[in-house]
């Protein structure tokens, strides 16, 4: 009488081997693999527009990818996302490696502007805070209008003493910007600095 041996795996991640003797995934490391590809295909349906448009996508992931961006159903949208997961793993594994490089591309320059945007907002705050920084700023970017940098400085303080809308505090923001060089920012630095402006206000 024969007795078969069975082979456990060292971890779930380890390959398993079958009746033959050969290698294949375990089912835990297709399972990750699978949640893996749907993450990645949420994380393109959730970019912005623009980011979305430098994705290298093959023609039918882009259509399944737009059309879960304009569904509003939650039922019809989880299952167009999961239909989207379903085109991620049709994918080569070059084709899948090359949308990672442009994801982790994306997030590095959202990173970058996100400091950016938050060193203009640290200038702004010092800026209306003590008159002495003007002249600092100014110091260090000499391309600058004092001029213009103190008459919003003086129109921001008077419209958050009033309570209005913050238009001057969003127009000195821009001037920091376009003073410090900064002026190059992308859509989605000025949508953050947007918003940036309301939760202030």
């Amino acid at each position: 009488m024969k007795r078969k041996t069975r082979i456990q795996p060292i971890n779930d991640a380890a390959a398993e081997v079958d009746d033959n003797g050969y290698d294949r995934p375990s089912k835990s490391q297709i399972k990750r693999e699978m949640e893996a590809l749907q993450e990645l295909g949420e994380a393109l349906v959730e970019l912005p527009k623009d980011a979305l448009k430098r994705m290298p996508m093959t023609e039918d992931l882009a259509d399944a990818v737009h059309e879960a961006r304009r569904i509003t159903d939650h039922e019809g949208k989880r299952r167009q996302l999961q239909y989207v997961g379903r085109m991620m793993r049709g994918l080569t594994e070059a084709e899948t490696a090359a949308l990672r490089t442009a994801l982790d591309e994306h997030r590095g320059v959202n990173k970058a502007a996100t400091a950016r945007l938050h060193w203009i907002e640290r200038t702004r705050d010092k800026l209306l805070a003590d008159d002495a920084a003007l002249t600092d700023f100014i110091r260090q970017h000499p391309a600058a209008d004092p001029q213009e940098g103190r008459t919003l400085i003086r129109n921001v303080r008077r419209e958050q003493q009033q309570g209005r809308p913050p238009k001057y505090f969003r127009e000195l923001f821009q001037w920091i910007k376009t003073a410090s060089g900064a002026a190059e920012g992308d859509e989605e630095d000025h949508d953050a600095q947007e918003e940036a402006g309301d939760d202030e206000a």
